[in-house]
């Protein structure tokens, strides 16, 4: 006998976590209406489950404006999504897997301001020490990762990151040396054209790094993937071929981080 299909049993469930999904997904607060039309449900069932998740705290309804945002309850939700780490308790067999399979060590990071902070780590054996331990933060537009976070926001975000030279920080000689935003959003459009990021001695001289970015439903970049190699010991093709695992590391990461995998 087949399996009934998840969704149908549950049907206001599924539309109570779309309705949410769309809050999260947009700058401000929006018309019932609007979340009809955008979702494809009829306004009385969006009027009905909007009354029931502001009645929990999950939404809020603003009178004056006639429009519905997140409310308290998804807040504490994001706050016990940070508290119990999942993404560096998901990213830590995935890096595993990589190191084993490549002999190269591995991290995971988030954007923390204009730096990254460094969640998840996996060491190689026989290779270099590295800066990056967990909870160590470097400035992103010096590493592969920062760099694969930064060329998946919007170019306005990126701007408002680094409104002016202030803002770039150098730690070596080495590498490409950004130092303005003209440069900057140069990287990171190769960044965009490649599908991942590069870093050759910015953080330690000698040491290269290849990352990817980890998306959310919406795009927005969650983390990043980067794997941390001795430059004079790997090649171009097989810098290469580092790259392609990274990204593929990364795509498995969202896949599991909403449950698809």
């Amino acid at each position: 006998m087949p399996e009934l299909d998840q969704k149908s049993k549950v049907p206001a469930a599924e539309s109570t976590l779309r309705i949410l999904r769309l809050l999260a997904s947009r700058r401000g607060p929006q018309p019932a209406s609007a979340i009809a039309t955008q979702l494809g449900l009829p306004r009385s069932t969006v009027y009905h489950l909007l009354a029931v998740m502001e009645e929990s705290g999950f939404v809020m309804h603003l009178k004056e404006e006639q429009r519905y945002g997140l409310g308290i309850g998804a807040f504490e939700l994001s706050s016990a999504f940070s508290r119990q780490e999942p993404l560096s308790r998901l990213g830590r067999p995935v890096l595993a897997a990589l190191v084993d399979a490549i002999g190269e060590s591995a991290h995971l990071a988030v954007l923390h301001g204009r730096d990254v902070l460094y969640i998840a780590e996996e060491r190689a054996k026989n290779r270099p020490s590295l800066v990056t331990d967990v909870g160590v933060r470097l400035p992103s537009h010096l590493t592969a990762s920062g760099r694969a976070i930064l060329a998946a926001l919007p170019k306005s975000q990126v701007r408002a990151l680094y409104p002016n030279a202030a803002a770039f920080s150098t730690r070596t000689d080495e590498g490409t040396q950004i130092r303005s935003y003209s440069t900057l959003q140069s990287e990171l459009d190769q960044v965009r054209q490649r599908g991942y990021a590069t870093e050759d001695g910015e953080i330690t001289p000698g040491l290269a790094s290849v990352a990817a970015a980890v998306l959310d439903h919406t795009g927005w970049p969650t983390a990043a993937v980067a794997v941390t190699f001795e430059g004079d010991r790997v090649p171009a093709e097989r810098r290469e071929d580092l790259a392609r695992r990274v990204t593929r590391v990364a795509g498995e990461l969202t896949a599991r981080i909403y449950g698809r995998g």
